[in-house]
């Protein structure tokens, strides 16, 4: 299960555009935070990552759209596992989800492992 401090992510519509890649420039920017603790040492790993600097932007940006949707189980963290923490700040509001190693899937998986490295 993901637990979610604001439901979904809503999308501005400013009315700009972004040259590069022909979005509206509210929609340019989405800046995700991972933490990542526990596991075996209970080492904490933090990233942020802006996606309106990467060529995958899309691909990330739906990824975060689709945690909201998603009920990837407990939540619960378990020993030895990790536990991820995200917020996403984009052009309208902020959300926070939570994730269990043990609880994801592959485009969740993806995601973390992208930002984080």
């Amino acid at each position: 299960m993901i637990l979610i401090g604001v439901t979904g992510v809503s999308r501005g519509c400013g009315q700009l555009r972004d040259r590069q890649r022909g979005r509206n420039s509210e929609e340019a920017t989405m800046i995700v935070s991972v933490t990542r603790s526990g596991g075996f040492a209970g080492l904490t790993k933090q990233a942020e990552l802006d996606t309106s600097d990467q060529p995958d932007a899309d691909r990330l940006e739906a990824a975060v759209r689709e945690l909201g949707a998603k009920d990837l189980g407990t939540g619960r963290p378990q020993p030895d596992r990790y536990v991820y923490r995200l917020e996403v700040r984009d052009a309208a509001d902020v959300t926070h989800h939570t994730v269990a190693e043990q609880d994801m899937d592959a485009t969740t998986a993806w995601l973390l492992d992208r930002i984080l490295s």
